[in-house]
């Protein structure tokens, strides 16, 4: 008899706490919410950052608050938001190159990229061009490609850094098409691509937001661009999958996570936010502007996708022995 008294107090004492939790995922959000952003004001990163934070406040009746975070690429915000308590009150839009590049890039980096998070929902992927100086005498993706055969090692191209997704990705296609090319880094993609458009160096791999008032202004030379579909503002400007089919998708996606452990409620709820955002046609129109893709998606999907991201891309930061530390 006694033993049936502890279990009814136990299963009453379940049920109370299961109802105390239901109550506050109802509740939430009743405070506002933190969404940090990785990078600086005036960033890619913020500008979708900024537009989402607007669109959440109004659909989840809450202030949602930017705090900008730039650092390290992305490990301050990252190890900030990976601390804090998981009620939904801080949350991330972290980036491929937080949560796939930074473990391969760095000796030590205090997170870790899949299990310090909970992923929420994918937000937009950025679409790339890659880009030749009108002085390299490069007119298109096959002049590029016979030019570097013909001339191993002479060819040089421009990235915003070492380890940076534009050093990266033309790294990558470098590798697959077996060409053998220089790469100079400099501080930022914008220095990069003023190199391309001088004549200083001869090809980069860019976002398409960055390089189009280039390529509209007639000084640099289109190659390819990025994605599964032609631009309407570039419909003459081949994909890079229709060029190089074996090449992986170059990445450049946000993504909405939060600390490890966040109620399934609230995980719903802030996905289900995002889902919103990205059918909101408004937000589409100003997304694409930015040329950036929406990816409506599942958190398993992006997680995964992380998972994979790391793969490809981290066996070509290990063959290329980078070490940012």
């Amino acid at each position: 008899m006694e033993n049936k008294g502890i279990q009814r107090r136990a299963l009453v004492m379940l049920a109370a706490a299961a109802g105390v939790h239901q109550a506050w995922a109802q509740d939430y959000p009743s405070r506002p919410i933190r969404l940090v952003i990785p990078q600086g004001p005036g960033s890619g990163a913020d500008a979708t950052g900024r537009q989402l934070a607007d669109f959440l406040s109004k659909h989840l009746n809450a202030s949602v608050v930017v705090d900008n975070k730039p650092g390290a690429n992305g490990i301050l915000a990252s190890s900030i938001v990976a601390k804090e308590k998981p009620d939904g009150y801080s949350i991330f839009l972290t980036s491929v190159s937080v949560a796939s590049f930074n473990q391969h890039l760095y000796k030590k980096v205090p997170y870790d990229a899949l299990n310090d998070f909970t992923y929420i929902a994918p937000v937009a992927d950025a679409s790339f061009m890659v880009v030749a100086s009108k002085q390299s005498g490069i007119r298109s993706w096959a002049d590029f490609v016979k030019k570097a055969q013909a001339e191993p090692g002479r060819l040089t191209y421009a990235s915003g850094g070492l380890g940076n997704s534009t050093h990266l990705y033309m790294e990558k296609i470098a590798r697959d098409l077996k060409l053998d090319l220089r790469h100079i880094p400099y501080k930022g993609s914008g220095p990069a691509l003023m190199s391309v458009v001088s004549g200083e160096t001869d090809l980069m791999c860019v976002t398409t937001v960055t390089a189009l008032p280039q390529y509209e202004a007639g000084t640099v030379v289109a190659l390819a661009q990025s994605g599964d579909s032609r631009s309407s503002r570039m419909p003459a400007i081949p994909l890079v999958k229709e060029l190089a089919p074996q090449m992986p998708a170059l990445p450049g996606w946000y993504a909405l996570v939060g600390p490890a452990g966040l109620p399934a409620d609230v995980v719903r709820k802030l996905s289900g936010a995002v889902m919103a955002f990205l059918d909101d046609e408004t937000n589409k129109r100003r997304l694409n502007e930015q040329f950036l893709f929406p990816i409506p998606g599942t958190s398993e999907q992006i997680k995964a996708r992380a998972v994979q991201e790391a793969k490809v891309w981290g066996e070509l930061i290990k063959s290329l022995n980078i070490s940012l530390d």
